[in-house]
């Protein structure tokens, strides 16, 4: 009985399991940016919502890619800056993801720190240089892909890192792509 009908089931459960993830994530995504407004419309069908994200970011990606539009990002990020309260959110979001770097950002440099395997090595951005309160230790934080908001914090010898010329922004377009997106 077993053999016949319950292995077989598992393994129909098992096959369907991430189609049905994925089939559930659309929906839910779709449900949250159609909302109830692009929903009544006469022009909606399902998938709409998802398509006008994606075709916005693409705008925004060319607008932003272009002469132009750099200069006109960086209005909108200064007076995004200077919102109150708000501003310091959108700094440490920025410090997250990558684009503050430097003395001044969240991340200062990023390196490549030993595995817990044998002859590998992770990515790391460091987050204190070595100094009394370290103990003369690199503070450097290991995200874990895809999502780099999560990782462990490692103190570790400088003599054991090793540099690269990544940015901080870099690295993280690196983890969330899992390695398909490398630095230039």
């Amino acid at each position: 009985m077993q053999t016949y009908f319950v292995r077989p089931l598992i393994a129909g459960v098992v096959a369907l399991l991430p189609i049905a993830g994925l089939v559930l994530t659309v929906a839910y995504f779709e449900n949250q940016v159609a909302g109830v407004w692009l929903k009544n419309q006469g022009f909606y069908f399902f998938g709409l919502g998802l398509l006008l994200v994606l075709a916005i970011l693409y705008l925004v990606g060319i607008t932003v890619s272009t002469f132009i539009g750099r200069w006109l990002w960086k209005r909108v990020d200064r007076l995004l800056d200077q919102v109150p309260v708000l501003g310091n959110l959108y700094q440490t979001m920025k410090q997250i993801f990558g684009y503050g770097e430097g003395p001044k950002g969240l991340f200062q440099r990023v390196v490549l720190v030993p595995s817990k395997l044998p002859g590998q090595t992770e990515i790391g951005l460091v987050t204190q240089e070595p100094s009394e309160s370290t103990g003369g230790k690199l503070v450097v934080f290991v995200p874990t892909a895809p999502s780099p908001t999560a990782g462990r914090l490692v103190y570790i010898d400088p003599e054991q890192v090793q540099a690269t010329s990544m940015t901080a922004s870099q690295a993280m377009q690196f983890i969330v792509s899992l390695g398909s997106l490398p630095p230039k």
